[in-house]
């Protein structure tokens, strides 16, 4: 069964990603993708933090985008309390728990997007991903740090059982890998561009989410995206003659 991942965006502390992975290691995870570390990799502040959990460290991938590091990936969770104004599912640490569990079993690759230690995940991070993850917390005190948000949801995917409800891809040959999703957004960014539609600088942010978004959300199969991008690519080059 593959396991989740889980992606640190830009992480700024060489301690806060071996306290991270020490997280990891005591619920038996050790997909660790690093998305450009403020500090660059290897971190000698990494190790004595991870406190035994090297191998973790060791075999941690390092990716320069968000976009790089999910793109093996069909399903993908943003952990994050602030509300983005976006139309995707929340659910807790134990119902995405259960639905990783089920994913894992069809052989799906699940993440969980971690962002920086200040600031959390920007906008067009939280755009690449499925679903929110929300931890339930003191509404006068929501204070987490980043190895306490890891073990809360490393915890709850440990702890899940075989009989939980399956959560199951909605296309019987699988869905469409991250990888092909951003290649089909990217696409139709080019070409609109090339187009003029997004006539304002300030306004193209917003609406470049917006189509990720719609395309996102959708849960297209492989075949449905191959097949959207040649219907683009038609539409922009006309019937071959």
């Amino acid at each position: 069964m593959k396991q989740p991942a889980i992606i640190l965006i830009r992480p700024q502390l060489g301690e806060n990603i071996g306290k991270a992975a020490r997280a990891m290691l005591n619920f038996g995870l050790s997909d660790l993708r690093l998305v450009a570390p403020r500090d660059g990799w290897p971190n000698p502040d990494a190790g004595p933090s991870a406190a035994g959990a090297g191998s973790v460290l060791e075999t941690a991938r390092i990716y320069p985008t968000v976009e790089a590091a999910v793109a093996d990936c069909t399903h993908v969770y943003a952990t994050t309390v602030r509300d983005r104004n976006m139309p995707k599912p929340v659910v807790t640490a134990g119902e995405a728990a259960c639905q990783m569990k089920a994913l894992s079993a069809a052989g799906e690759q699940s993440a969980i997007m971690f962002g920086p230690e200040r600031s959390g995940m920007t906008n067009d991070d939280v755009a690449l991903a499925d679903t929110v993850l929300t931890i339930p917390v003191n509404p006068d005190y929501g204070s987490l740090n980043l190895a306490q948000a890891v073990i809360l949801v490393a915890y709850e995917y440990f702890t899940v059982r075989d009989n939980t409800p399956a959560y199951l891809p909605a296309h019987p040959e699988g869905l469409a890998s991250k990888k092909e999703l951003v290649g089909l957004m990217e696409q139709l960014e080019t070409e609109l561009t090339a187009k003029g539609f997004f006539r304002s600088e300030g306004r193209r942010g917003p609406q470049r989410r917006t189509l990720r978004n719609i395309i996102q959300n959708a849960g297209f199969s492989t075949q449905e995206t191959r097949t959207l991008r040649g219907v683009i690519k038609s539409l922009v080059h006309g019937r071959p003659e």
